[in-house]
C-alpha cells in the first residue's frame, strides 16, 4: 500500500464507536477508523454513512475496519481494498462485547429497514 501521508500508525481511534453517530444519538452497522487522524465512522451501510463523510470532508483517503478480527484497508480515492496494512495504535477495534449494529440500546427493533444497500 503507497499511501504517504495517508496513514499515521501513531494515532489512536477517537472512540468505542462511530462519533458522529454518538453526537447525535444515532446508531450504525460496522464501524470504520480513519487510518490518518484516528476518526471513529459508521459504515456505508448506516444510516449515517459517516466515515465516508469524513473522507469526503477532510480529503483523508484511507479507512481500516474497526470490526473486531478484520484488519482490511480502504482508499476511498482509488477505490481499492487492502487484505491488510500496517499496524495502527491500540485499539484496533471496538470492544468485542459491543454489539454490531451498535450500540445496543439505540439500535432501533426494525434497524434492517434502515440499511443504505
Amino acid at each position: 500500500m503507497t499511501t504517504e501521508h495517508a496513514i499515521d500508525p501513531s494515532v489512536p481511534p477517537s472512540g468505542d464507536g462511530c462519533a458522529d453517530c454518538d453526537a447525535v444519538g444515532g446508531w450504525w452497522f460496522h464501524l470504520r477508523r480513519c487510518a490518518q487522524c484516528g476518526h471513529v465512522g459508521c459504515c456505508d451501510s448506516s444510516p449515517g454513512q459517516h466515515a465516508t463523510a469524513h473522507f469526503e470532508a477532510t480529503g483523508h483517503p484511507v479507512v481500516s475496519s474497526y470490526e473486531p478480527g478484520e484488519d482490511w484497508f480502504w482508499n476511498y480515492a482509488t477505490n481499492e481494498l487492502y487484505e491488510s496494512g500496517p499496524s495502527l495504535a491500540p485499539p484496533v477495534s471496538h470492544p468485542a462485547v459491543q454489539p454490531a449494529p451498535g450500540p445496543a440500546d439505540r439500535v432501533p427493533a426494525d434497524w434492517t429497514r434502515a440499511l443504505h444497500r
